[in-house]
């Protein structure tokens, strides 16, 4: 996905990113979401795509588990932003794990001096 820094995808981005996680927070029943949380969402020029960035506690599988869990909430997702947001169109979503944090914790650890 291009990158873009138009004000107006930023906005739709953030708007994205509030309601995904107010709707995670209320809604989403799915044990294997209770510690994901929303990162960050970035909107493509034309605002059709929205890579929604996540985070979590737990080890490699929790978090698979918890990325199936995103998919399998899909359709909730896209229905409550239907419902919330004044678009004419929902984007697509995509969800990445947002890994910034994980590695700046490791990379850290590596380079602090024993």
């Amino acid at each position: 996905m291009r990158r873009t820094d138009s004000r107006r995808a930023m906005r739709m981005g953030d708007a994205i990113m509030r309601e995904l996680a107010d709707v995670l927070a209320t809604q989403a029943q799915d044990p294997s979401l209770s510690l994901v949380t929303i990162s960050g969402v970035r909107v493509n020029a034309d605002l059709r795509v929205a890579e929604v960035l996540y985070t979590g506690g737990g080890d490699d599988e929790r978090m698979t588990e918890a990325a199936k869990g995103l998919e399998r909430a899909l359709p909730l997702f896209r229905r409550e932003l239907a419902a919330r947001l004044d678009t004419k169109h929902v984007p697509e979503l995509r969800f990445l794990r947002d890994t910034f944090l994980e590695e700046q914790v490791y990379v850290g650890q590596r380079q602090s001096p024993t």
